[in-house]
């Protein structure tokens, strides 16, 4: 016989999960900013944090760049 589903257990199991992926994101900005305030981008990912090297690296990857510093198809 299958158990009576519990759905506050199972929305504050996906809530849980969800914070803790928040978190390790938030951790590995964090250390990706460190790094570059220190003056020593050795990781790939410290590029792709959203810095202006960001946006430049990701313009030149799909070939979209236009004046102004946003490709097309962009939104904020």
């Amino acid at each position: 016989m299958a158990f009576k589903p519990n759905y506050n257990q199972q929305r504050a199991d996906r809530n849980r999960a969800k914070d803790q992926k928040k978190q390790e994101k938030l951790r590995l900005k964090e250390e990706a900013a460190a790094q570059r305030k220190a003056g020593n981008p050795e990781d790939g990912d410290a590029e792709s944090d959203g810095g202006e090297d960001a946006d430049a690296t990701t313009e030149g990857e799909t070939g979209q760049s236009q004046p102004g510093g946003a490709a097309s198809g962009q939104t904020s």
